[in-house]
This record gives structure tokens, C-alpha cells and sequence, in this order.
């Protein structure tokens, strides 16, 4: 999914723009007993409790594609045998209203969920019409539709004990003591299925989401699709820079880096100008392409390939903002930290003086010191 679907489906996720039939919910505690489980329609809910429902389900399509939100593929073999693959297609062609079925599906979450507090698995169906759009896209969707998209999302959150406190209660118009009590928390993991490409069902995809960029839920991804777990965004981006200095060796050098970071950064900004767009990935070649503008040999680039394949394996393509971030470009010494604006790495530079490497950084204007401007 592009960022332009994800959209569509977010802007959904409101009282009022929303086809959800109802919300299902299953609340388990710490060592995976059913608490309770409840069924609701949506259109009955007070506007208020609602809303935050949908701003839960909401998180669940949020971050960065590529880190929290991950595509989820499966093979044609999987979706005619896959018994996950089966469970998935029946809760969304049941729009959830088959008990066994959510049922089976709250088992086998429950199965391969570990978490110390209580938890809270949310499930909800939306249909989503799909108007249809003339020959010439200016003219903006047409009163006709192309059918209805239906979809289910997950959200697995976490349900935390708060602590007593004060509280203001506005009847009495004076503070007084709050007990303490269960509150829902942000979602940890969840997922929507099918993928929404090209303003229709792409049933050979999910899309995943993960809180925390360190931990895919590995146990989650297979049980719930039978799939191979994504490598964690943070893992795939330490991997990658253990692949980078082990290949080039003394060949890595601030400019060979500089190199890397300003060549991928400015495929990103291309690639971010078009919503339509898939998240950018590159390959190995992409890397060594700019590896091979900055003047690294023909041996390290080919150890490069070496050490990549055995990493990621030779067809791998990673995604960009796991090799570049987009919002810091940092070096760091056992002293000294300096963040620089991603795209303004041309302001640092490093030079050999009396001896000893020194890294530089223009400071043309707005120099501060513990937030006290000074002249240099």
C-alpha cells in the first residue's frame, strides 16, 4: 500500500464516514484467560466512546512504512491451502457476524500473545464504496461505483492499571482521590487484511503494524499468517551498517558515508513527491552505485555484495528508511554527538591538522551556546 491508500482508509475511521457494521472485542489477562468479550454496533455507541475505538484502530494504520508498517505477502499456494490465510478471508466475508469464526480467531491470537498486564483485541469490519472515475482523472469521481471494498483491521492493545491520583471533578468543583484503574493503551501490533492497491482488494497482501521497531512479534506474524517474520526495522538497520564497515574496512570513510546518506536521500524525496508511490527499497547494486561515485574499489564493493547476500540473501531489497533516516544525519565520537539537518551534510567536512583528524562544520550565522547566541 501507498501512502495515498493508507490515507483513504485512515480518513474512514470516523463516526460519520465509516461503513463498520460493528466492533468485536475479546479482553484477556496476563496469563491468557478470557475476561470478557463483547459485540456492539458502532451506530449505537455514544459519539464519544466511538470515536476513541476509531482512533485506536486509527493507530494501528500509523508510521513509517517500512519500520511500523510492514506488507505481509502471501503465495498463491497459501491463499487457496493456508488454513491463516482461510481464517482471514472468512472474518472479512462474515463481516464478523460468525461467532465461531472470530471465536477461532481470538484463539489463535491469545496462542501467541505474551504480555505481563491485560490486553484487549479489537476487531471491526468496513465495507468501503469505491466510486468510479471517468476517463479523464480531472473530472473527479463519477455518482456510478466500482463496488465496495471490505476489509477487517486488528488491534492488539495492551490494558494497564493506573495509578491512584488526584483527580478534578467538575460536579463537586473540587479535586478529590481517583482509584486506580484498567486503561486501554496504544495498540502493540495489528494488521489490516487485504491490502488496499490500485482502489481494490489485493488479497495476496496484509498490511502489519508493530509499536515498537525492535520487535516484529515474530510469534504473531507466523501464527496469524503463517509468513516469515519481517526482520525488525531497528535489527535491519545495525545489520546494514555491520555489512557496510565489515565490507569496506578502510575504505570507510566520512565521504564514502556522506556519499551513501546524500544519494539515497535524494531518491527518497523523489519517491516522497508521489503519493501513489510504493515505500522506496533498494538493492545491493543501488548501494554499490553510489559506492562506486565516491571512488570505493572494485574488492570492497564485490566483498560488499559478499557480506549483503549472506545478510539478507542475494534478491533482498531494504527499505530506504532503514539504511538512510530521513530525519538525522548524526556522527558521533566517545565525546562528542553532532546532529546535523539531513540535508545539509555538506556543511560537515573533515580535515587532517598538525596531525590529528578534526571534523568541521561551517557555522556561517545563529550559532548558540546553551541557548545563548554568540560570534565566532
Amino acid at each position: 500500500m501507498n501512502r495515498k491508500d493508507i490515507a483513504q482508509i485512515r480518513r474512514r475511521l470516523h463516526p460519520e464516514h465509516s461503513g463498520i457494521t460493528c466492533i468485536r472485542g475479546c479482553y484477556v489477562n496476563g496469563q491468557g484467560e478470557v475476561i470478557s468479550s463483547f459485540s456492539r454496533p458502532l451506530i449505537n455507541m455514544p459519539r464519544e466512546e466511538a470515536e476513541k475505538y476509531l482512533a485506536l484502530f486509527k493507530r494501528t494504520l500509523s508510521g513509517t512504512q517500512g519500520q511500523n508498517l510492514i506488507d505481509i505477502a502471501f503465495s498463491p499456494e497459501e491463499i487457496l491451502r493456508s488454513p491463516e490465510h482461510q481464517l482471514l478471508t472468512a472474518l472479512k466475508d462474515t463481516a464478523l457476524k460468525d461467532d465461531e469464526i472470530v471465536e477461532a480467531f481470538f484463539q489463535r491470537v491469545i496462542s501467541c500473545v505474551t504480555m505481563e498486564e491485560h490486553y484487549l483485541i479489537l476487531l471491526m469490519h468496513d465495507g468501503c464504496d469505491l466510486p468510479r472515475r471517468g476517463k479523464d482523472e480531472d473530472e473527479g469521481p463519477s455518482e456510478y461505483s466500482d463496488g465496495v471494498f471490505h476489509y477487517v483491521l486488528c488491534s492488539v492493545c495492551p490494558v494497564k492499571l493506573n495509578k491512584p491520583c488526584l483527580s478534578y471533578d467538575a460536579g463537586r468543583n473540587d479535586f478529590c482521590s481517583r482509584e486506580a484503574d484498567w486503561v486501554v493503551c496504544p495498540p502493540e501490533m495489528g494488521f489490516m487484511f487485504p491490502a488496499f492497491e490500485e482502489r481494490a482488494a489485493n488479497i495476496y497482501q496484509a498490511l502489519y503494524y508493530t509499536r515498537d521497531t525492535a520487535d516484529a512479534h515474530e510469534s504473531f506474524v507466523d501464527t496469524v499468517f503463517h509468513a516469515d517474520p519481517p526482520l525488525p526495522a531497528a535489527v535491519q538497520k545495525e545489520t546494514f551498517q555491520q555489512v557496510l564497515q565489515y565490507a569496506l574496512q578502510d575504505e570507510c570513510s566520512y565521504e564514502v558515508m556522506q556519499a551513501v546518506h546524500d544519494q539515497v536521500m535524494e531518491k527518497m524525496e523523489e519517491q516522497k513527491a508521489d503519493k501513489r508511490a510504493e515505500p522506496l527499497k533498494l538493492s545491493k547494486y543501488d548501494v554499490t552505485d553510489a559506492l562506486a561515485g565516491c571512488g570505493v574499489s572494485a574488492a570492497r564493493m564485490e566483498a560488499f555484495h559478499d557480506s549483503f547476500d549472506q545478510a539478507f540473501g542475494d534478491q533482498a531489497r531494504l527499505d530506504a528508511v532503514n539504511i538512510v533516516s530521513p530525519k538525522q544525519f548524526e556522527l558521533r565520537t566517545p565525546a562528542v554527538v553532532v546532529k546535523v539537518n539531513p540535508g545539509r551534510s555538506d556543511l560537515v567536512e573533515t580535515r587532517l591538522i598538525d596531525g590529528h583528524p578534526y571534523i568541521l562544520i561551517r557555522a556561517d550565522e545563529g550559532v548558540e551556546v546553551n541557548g545563548v547566541s554568540v560570534n565566532i
